[in-house]
């Protein structure tokens, strides 16, 4: 039986310390950690960037839906790897949790290529609160704060 997976692959107009920084400052994830239409207040994100490490955030929908998401961090290789789990807190499936590889990849002129792979989630797309769709927002919302000048 194969495990469900999925993976995203983007090149992102940054360079890679740039994007590294948008997925390690609270101050930062919380500008695009949530997929369009839904917020992730500045105050409900932690980030304790080692491994056995912790994050949390929370996401909030325009009908105030509450969505929190929490992991552990698994690899923090600085600045082309990260890998952690994705849960909701209260999610109790022990060993079959979402666990998330990020990696960053200079891609030349100041680019980056990211590959985010999910495993032990299905890929989802189209779904109702979809994640791969969700996540594929959220990278929409990265683009917009990596093209401000406050993410550099």
């Amino acid at each position: 039986m194969s495990v469900p997976e999925f993976t995203i692959t983007r090149t992102f107009d940054a360079p890679r310390e740039t994007l590294w920084r948008a997925w390690t400052d609270p101050t930062l994830a919380a500008r695009w950690w949530h997929p369009h239409e839904v917020t992730t207040p500045a105050e409900s994100v932690s980030i304790d960037l080692r491994v056995g490490g912790s994050y949390a955030y929370l996401m909030i929908d325009p009908d105030g839906g509450e969505w929190p998401a929490t992991g552990e961090y698994l690899e923090v290789r600085e600045p082309d790897r990260l890998r952690f789990t994705w849960v909701s807190p209260d999610d109790e499936r022990g060993d079959e949790v979402p666990v998330i590889t990020v990696d960053l990849a200079e891609a030349g002129e100041g680019r980056t290529l990211m590959t985010f792979h999910m495993a032990r989630h299905p890929d989802d797309r189209g779904s109702e609160h979809g994640v791969y769709d969700g996540w594929t927002e959220a990278f929409e919302e990265l683009d917009g704060v990596l093209a401000s000048s406050t993410a550099r």
